[in-house]
């Protein structure tokens, strides 16, 4: 009696070709470099570009559209290189879009010398989003904003047709900036 044995070379679907993505970014400037300016200001000197906006935005992909009081908006382009194993965007692409909202929101509303770091942040996931998934919008607005914490909520939408995909709220915790000096 003879054993044979063999091996599969079958490969994944789609390892026949190989991509690659590259992308740069300024040094990251932090508000504590940026001097004692208000939120809003901070936020609104990143939006016209003269301060760079978080290396976090380059490496997912999605950037700050518009900020007021209260309130930040990202937009953000899905694509193959987020996938997950299951071949959907992966979530933490929609929760760090969400978390970029809801601290921006939050940032917007606080005066010169004052932070945030976010201590919770909920998402809810509502629908899949594809690699040839259209450009997502995501809003956040504050809710309330005290000495020492703040909270907000966002929805991740299409751009172009208003569909929901995500939701989420944050809290967060304010504090005072360390002196320089």
């Amino acid at each position: 009696m003879s054993q044979s044995t063999s091996q599969s070379t079958a490969r994944p679907a789609g390892s026949d070709t190989t991509r690659s993505r590259t992308h740069t970014w300024a040094a990251p400037t932090t508000y504590l470099d940026a001097g004692g300016r208000p939120g809003l200001e901070l936020v609104r000197l990143g939006l016209e570009g003269h301060l760079p906006q978080a290396p976090i935005c380059g490496t997912l992909g999605f950037r700050l559209v518009e900020a007021e009081e209260g309130r930040a908006v990202f937009e953000g382009e899905p694509g193959e290189h987020l996938f997950n194993p299951m071949g959907t965007v992966h979530g933490g692409f929609l929760a760090t879009l969400l978390d970029s909202a809801l601290g921006t929101a939050v940032m917007t509303t606080l005066p010169a010398g004052r932070a945030y770091t976010t201590v919770q942040l909920g998402v809810n996931l509502v629908r899949p989003v594809f690699g040839d998934t259209p450009t997502l919008r995501c809003e956040g607005t504050t809710l309330h904003v005290g000495r020492t914490t703040a909270t907000a909520e966002a929805r991740v939408t299409g751009a172009a047709d208003g569909r929901l995909y995500a939701h989420g709220t944050t809290t967060c915790a304010v504090f005072a900036l360390p002196q320089s000096g």
